[in-house]
């Protein structure tokens, strides 16, 4: 049977029972978005076979898209096994003792944005900016009093800023090769959208920060909860050390793996050397998570987590995710949705927006960054040369939309996993990470008014007006 490429409407039909079901699942049925995915999976599937395709060739899209995501699948469940080892050895607790005292409430929330974003582009990934200093802020932050959605939407855009600047960046790297631009290039022409997002983002940040510092738990409370830590725990400035060693493997770009597998066993063989845990407890921690008593309810609830088994729900979402994501690259439903677009174009503002609305699309109906950086590219680009526009302007914005603004998806690769690592629902989280937002936003506003929109025969770095 001849393959046939989906019409609009039919290639619709995934997305469209996607919303549906994800609207019933996560307002009606409080069923979370598993059964959603699964819906949507089992759409594309029917639509893949009466399009021609055989029950073999799906089995092989989904295990290609599944693939893509088994690099973050590893590194969850690693990062669940560290936060237990951690816990039991008082590295994460002496960063909790240490960050109530030295970090005043008013200039906390700012403050997290921009520590996580500096380390992020020193590590070159966002994935391990939220497993390391993430991580630590929200233990922070929580035992502060800060609502959780905020803290984790301040690590979110950090780590994003992080990400898009460096030259270590995955989806950096893949935007720049697809659109056949200079790496450099590419990254000096993102600090149009990239700085004035961030800073008005830790202006909102520092805004709403100063609103919530007043609620913040007491001294006498964080006093209290200090007492139980130091009662629980030997608390010491050594202790931090592991961290630190754990930006240092990242920074020097070793394996990701191995140096997270090491680090974690550090933090085992501190549990049992400094903290005299026991053997059983110390593999108790790094597979279901940690479990002592502190006396102090809110800090067991805050320190009760980690563990390989607190990642399994994250990485299921992932997984079918992901193969959902395969499945509709491979039948066609994103070339079909994503060339649609083009015929939308009227004007350098349209060809813009409509390559950020693509990005988004391909985000939304897979989840997966990569998928939402390199399609639109493929589908834009000869868009971008017919205007006489610099391929730069290309990569730029899907990198806007498909690498940052995916973010905005709360069932997307990215999204679970800060989801996993940080135990706060993206949809508590997402409204709170402006810089996802406002990257996409001020892109779209560019190309209608054609600020810093290059033209192809732009030799220099300075900007013509795209009309």
């Amino acid at each position: 049977m001849t393959q046939k490429q989906p019409l609009f409407i039919q290639a619709l039909l995934p997305l469209i029972a996607l919303a549906v079901a994800a609207f019933f699942s996560l307002f009606y049925w409080n069923a979370g978005m598993l059964m959603p995915l699964m819906i949507s999976l089992i759409v594309t599937s029917v639509l893949g076979v009466l399009l021609g395709h055989k029950w073999s060739d799906l089995e092989s899209y989904m295990g290609k898209g599944i693939q893509r995501a088994l690099p973050a699948v590893y590194i969850l469940i690693i990062v669940g096994i560290i936060i237990g080892s951690w816990i039991s050895s008082g590295v994460i607790p002496t960063l909790i003792y240490y960050g109530l005292d030295l970090i005043h409430p008013s200039i906390f929330i700012p403050s997290v944005a921009l520590a996580t974003g500096v380390l992020s582009m020193a590590l070159g990934s966002s994935f391990a900016s939220i497993g390391t200093v993430g991580l630590a802020f929200i233990a922070v932050g929580d035992s502060m009093g800060f609502p959780l959605a905020l803290v984790a939407g301040a690590i979110i855009s950090g780590a994003y800023l992080g990400d898009k600047f460096s030259p270590l960046s995955e989806t950096t790297n893949v935007a720049a090769s697809m659109a056949g631009v200079d790496l450099f290039s590419h990254i000096r022409h993102m600090l149009w959208d990239t700085i004035p997002a961030f800073l008005l983002s830790v202006v909102i940040y520092w805004i709403v920060g100063l609103n919530y510092a007043g609620e913040v738990k007491s001294m006498e409370e964080i006093r209290t909860i200090n007492t139980h830590l130091a009662d629980t725990f030997v608390i010491h400035p050594l202790l931090l050390l592991v961290p630190l060693l754990t930006v240092v493997a990242l920074i020097k770009k070793y394996p990701t793996l191995p140096s997270l597998v090491l680090i974690s066993l550090i933090g085992a063989i501190l549990a049992y050397i400094v903290q005299g845990a026991s053997v059983s407890d110390i593999i108790g921690a790094m597979t279901n998570g940690f479990s002592g008593d502190t006396g102090l309810e809110s800090l067991n609830n805050l320190l009760h987590r980690g563990g390989i088994t607190s990642m399994m729900g994250t990485i299921g979402l992932v997984l079918v995710a992901t193969a959902l994501g395969g499945m509709l690259e491979d039948i066609g439903v994103l070339k079909t949705i994503t060339e649609t677009f083009i015929n939308r174009v009227k004007s350098t503002g349209s060809l813009i927006g409509s390559t950020v609305l693509s990005a988004l699309v391909v985000g939304f109906a897979t989840g997966a960054q990569i998928l939402a950086v390199i399609l639109p590219i493929r589908t834009f680009k000869q868009a971008f040369e017919d205007r006489n526009l610099a391929a730069k302007n290309l990569s730029r914005c899907v990198e806007a939309a498909g690498a940052v603004g995916i973010n905005m998806v709360p069932w997307s690769v990215p999204a679970f996993f800060a989801a996993g690592v940080l135990g706060v629902s993206p949809y508590d989280y997402i409204p709170y990470a402006f810089f996802i937002f406002l990257v996409p936003l001020i892109n779209v506003i560019y190309g209608y008014t054609g600020l810093s929109i290059t033209k192809k025969d732009d030799t220099k770095e300075g900007v013509k007006h795209a009309g």
